[in-house]
């Protein structure tokens, strides 16, 4: 399992905590940015470059967004298509998320969220399998269908 992170300068400190915590549990997640505290960088270029990598890994990766609220990197996110993306509230929602939502991209609002909580989010997101339900098939089937709509 492939794990990339990108986050804002909103969402710097805690990504680089979460780094450093990921690695003492043996993953190693490429970061694909900011890789320094930039004020004037935009979420969205982070957001997209993880979704991307994410998208393109056929079911191989998991992502993490990460800016002040978690909404912009969610959103975009979002947008690139194959990407099922949550912002993340809670380790019993993350499992549901999974479960339910085959979700592949988790959302973190840094100005919202303690590490140890971001951190138990994340192994939730890369441990918890997606049930494949019927129910659950049938209701992705229509998100595909929105997307190649679009």
């Amino acid at each position: 399992m492939f794990l990339y992170i990108g986050a804002d300068h909103k969402g710097f400190d805690l990504k680089e905590q979460l780094k450093k915590m990921l690695a003492d549990q043996g993953y190693q997640p490429q970061d694909l940015g900011n890789l320094e505290k930039d004020l004037n960088d935009d979420y969205v270029d982070f957001a997209r470059a993880v979704a991307e990598k994410v998208a393109a890994s056929g079911g191989e990766a998991r992502g993490i967004v990460i800016c002040g609220s978690g909404a912009g990197v969610d959103i975009t996110a979002n947008k690139v298509d194959g990407v099922r993306s949550v912002l993340g509230v809670s380790t019993d929602q993350v499992f549901d998320a999974r479960q339910d939502d085959d979700v592949n991209v988790l959302a973190l609002g840094a100005n919202f969220t303690e590490p140890i909580m971001a951190f138990n989010m994340i192994k939730i997101l890369l441990s918890t399998p997606f049930l494949g339900e019927e129910k659950h098939r049938r209701r992705l089937d229509k998100l595909a269908d929105i997307e190649k709509a679009q």
